[in-house]
This record gives structure tokens, sequence and C-alpha cells, in this order.
């Protein structure tokens, strides 16, 4: 399966995404997780340290790779049919938690450009490839609305979209739900995130339900994640976290509802 993760900036996206892909690969699934935010972080949040991650060379800068891969003569006209195994054979990085990582990359300096070309590797990646029953491909997309508008997540098979009791949060969640919606994606989830209490709980529940999007579960607020962010380490290895626990359990659903792949 291939499962997307966006929402608005700062509702934890980016732990439900590690989370998700943690909870694939220790279920047995061989897996990839791709980090399409322009701000990646998604490798500190499965294990890897600030070093390592700064050693990662992401999609972005290799402009080899992506001028032979999208490269057609023309300006802003991208080649999109091209072999994409050797992408993850000598790009993906392993982490301590499991999967396989992708970093997609970032703009570096003011007026530097857009992120045209890898973008369309990484839209290009996920059509192409092929993910059989016992393997999992998990992509952490950028904060709003931007690979939606690109067309990137219509790659994948199902989306999850974040979001916490904050309206401008459910606000964003709903164009996004949308968004996808008209462009044909048929699988979209909203996963409530950061909920404190019951009237949180309840006002996310009223959100979904009055805007006809499919509410699969909700993550409760735990100090253990502003901890272990705050000392370093990826929330993820402490099972004794309820927001962790949690979101193991969204992978539990999605593969009781039997996700499939659209390639």
């Amino acid at each position: 399966m291939k499962i997307a993760v966006a929402g608005k900036g700062g509702v934890g996206k980016t732990l439900v995404a590690g989370g998700l892909a943690h909870g694939f690969s220790q279920r047995g699934l061989k897996t990839i997780a791709i980090d399409a935010d322009s701000s990646p972080n998604l490798g500190l949040t499965l294990g890897l340290t600030t070093e390592e991650t700064r050693k990662i060379i992401p999609i972005s800068d290799n402009k080899q790779l992506v001028e032979s891969k999208t490269s057609t003569g023309y300006s802003h006209i991208y080649n999109l049919n091209f072999r994409v195994d050797d992408i993850v054979r000598d790009f993906a990085v392993s982490t301590p938690l499991g999967p396989n990582l992708i970093v997609m990359g970032t703009v570096h300096s003011m007026g530097a450009g857009c992120m045209c070309a890898p973008t369309a590797v990484i839209r290009a990646l996920l059509r192409h490839l092929v993910v059989d029953a016992n393997e999992a491909v998990v992509m952490d997309l950028e904060a709003g609305v931007e690979h939606i508008g690109r067309g990137t997540a219509k790659q994948v098979d199902a989306l999850l979209i974040v979001g916490d009791s904050n309206m401008k949060s459910l606000e964003i969640a709903k164009h996004i739900h949308d968004l996808a919606a008209a462009a044909g994606m048929k699988q979209l989830y909203l996963v409530g995130n950061r909920v404190m209490n019951d009237n949180q709980k309840e006002a996310i529940e009223t959100f979904a339900k009055q805007n006809g999007i499919e509410l699969l579960a909700t993550v409760p607020w735990d100090q253990g994640i502003i901890d272990s962010d705050m000392a370093g380490i990826t929330p993820l290895k402490n099972k004794d976290i309820e927001a962790v626990k949690a979101i193991d359990k969204v992978c539990e659903l999605l593969l009781q509802k039997d996700v499939k792949t659209s390639s």
C-alpha cells in the first residue's frame, strides 16, 4: 500500500507518518518512508541522529540524477517515463526503526528557485513504484496543500489528513480533503491529533460529520511526545506513550480496511 500524510503545519503529521512507517515495518512489511516536506525531519522521527540526517543526500540536491530522469530539453517540461528501482536502491537510507528513508529535499537559499523537477521525480517514483502485499510506502507531505495541488498525492492509495481541534487546522483539513476528492481520490481519512479532552474530541468528530469526512482515529495529547522531542529522542521508541500506541493502532485500522493498491 501507498499512504500519504498531509495536514496544516504543526499538527503532528510527521509523527503520524513516522509512526505509520514504523508500525508497518514492525508488522513485517518492507517499508519505504518518503520525506516530501521541504523542511524535512522524518529521519529524526525514525531514529536517525541529527548528524546522520545531515549526511543524507536529498533527491533535490542530486542535480545529475534529477536532470537524467526528467530532462526533455525544454524548460519546465519534464519526462516522467523512467525507471525508479535505482532511486530506491541508491538513495534509500536505512533507519533504526526499520523503514528505509528517501528525502526529497529543501530549498537552501532565497531565490534558489522552485522544487518542480524534484517533485516530478517523486511523483513518478510513486506512480511507477510497484508495491506488493508485504510492502508499504508512507509519504510525509509538505504542510498545507502544495503536493495536493501538484498532484503528488494522487499517486498513493490512501490519504491521511492530520488535524487537531483548532478550527484553522480543521479548515485546512477540509480544503485538502475537498481537493483530493475532486482529483478522484477515494480513500481519504481524517486523523484527529493532540486531543486533550472529550470536548476537543467531540469538536473534531462534529466537524468531520458535518463536512462528510471519514474520521479514522483520534490521537491523544501526550507530554511524553514533548519530553522526547526536547531530549532529541524519537517518541516512537517509547511504546508506553499513549499517543504512540494510538498511532500504531492506525496501522491496524488501515490494514483492516485492506487499502487497495492503485498501481
